[in-house]
């Protein structure tokens, strides 16, 4: 176990998977509670999550739960966070 994880770049792509997980469910609950009408996750923690290692999560949960889909920041940053984090991961692989 100790051997997978000395790679930094397979650490951040445990810490990508974690995030995105996390944040994917954090979706899903916040869609829930505005069906609901109940007390809302903050916007800004979901970006905290996204820029986090999360975006590829958010994403997805952005279009599996068509939640925060008319939200232009939401549109636009997290695939942006994504890219930028996808791109950072195969770097890091490459090198």
């Amino acid at each position: 176990m100790k051997e997978f994880f000395s790679s930094p770049a397979m650490l951040l792509l445990c810490i990508m998977i974690i995030m995105s997980i996390i944040l994917f469910i954090t979706m899903a609950v916040d869609k829930r509670r505005a069906v609901k009408g109940r007390y809302r996750v903050p916007e800004r923690r979901l970006f905290i999550l996204a820029i986090l290692g999360g975006a590829i999560g958010g994403w997805g949960g952005m279009y599996a739960f068509h939640h925060k889909t008319r939200h232009l920041k939401f549109v636009i940053c997290f695939p942006l966070f994504a890219i930028l984090q996808l791109a950072g991961l195969i770097w890091m692989f490459i090198m």
